[in-house]
């Protein structure tokens, strides 16, 4: 039987938000599909797994920069080279671009996974943000001071419909094996059909649809949000 091996990495220093749960979720609609799962916590000093999905959450600017100096000392970013999926949010969003800024202005380097570059903005962004992807809504909360700015050719994961995302217009970017967002929530548990939508990356399939509680609270959501 397929084992989907999921690392969540780091909680210690990327859980501020509960971004942790997005593993729990992962798990829970794979294993209702019959699939195997094997969620990993890689805490401090821990050797990083081979893993189908890593998951970076939100962090404070210490932790963050903490993180992302651990992660240039593994294979990390040759093993997303190699294929290995990410879901990336907000602080874990930013160290897998070429800089960030953290503690001010001070820049730091990512992990260079792709090539966005984030800097301080004036504001900090705090509320609710919707995104419209594709043909579907992502709902969530966003906390963050950033302002991503995207390299050329790299894709935004979508259209900011409320709230800020990157820089007011777009929000997150992806590639064919990674997803990130400043959506916490965590992100997944708030919209099943982005977590399906990872599940059927990470397995290379067409999943069928699951219908759970989840799916009625996204869509009371999305009405009370009027988006």
């Amino acid at each position: 039987m397929l084992i989907v091996k999921i690392a969540v990495l780091f909680p210690e220093l990327l859980g501020t938000y509960g971004d942790g749960g997005n593993g729990l979720v992962i798990a829970e609609r794979s294993r209702r599909r019959g699939y195997d799962v094997d969620v990993t916590s890689v805490a401090l000093g821990d050797d990083l797994p081979d893993a189908d999905l890593y998951l970076l959450g939100g962090g404070e600017d210490g932790p963050q920069r903490l993180a992302s100096d651990l992660l240039r000392r593994t294979s990390f970013a040759r093993r997303v080279g190699d294929g290995a999926h990410v879901l990336a949010v907000c602080a874990g969003l930013q160290i897998l671009g070429t800089t960030f800024s953290v503690e001010g202005d001070d820049e730091y380097e990512g992990l260079n996974v792709v090539d966005v570059v984030t800097r301080r903005g004036e504001h900090r962004s705090v509320g609710e943000l919707c995104v419209r992807v594709e043909d579907e809504t992502l709902v969530g909360f966003e906390n963050h001071g950033g302002v991503t700015r995207l390299g050329d050719g790299v894709t935004a994961l979508g259209t900011v419909l409320r709230g800020r995302g990157n820089d007011g217009a777009l929000d997150g970017f992806t590639t064919s094996n990674v997803w990130a967002t400043y959506a916490h929530g965590p992100v997944l548990a708030l919209n099943p059909w982005f977590a399906d939508r990872v599940i059927a990356g990470v397995l290379g399939v067409e999943l069928e649809p699951l219908a759970t509680a989840a799916d009625r609270l996204y869509d009371e959501r999305r009405l009370t949000l009027r988006v």
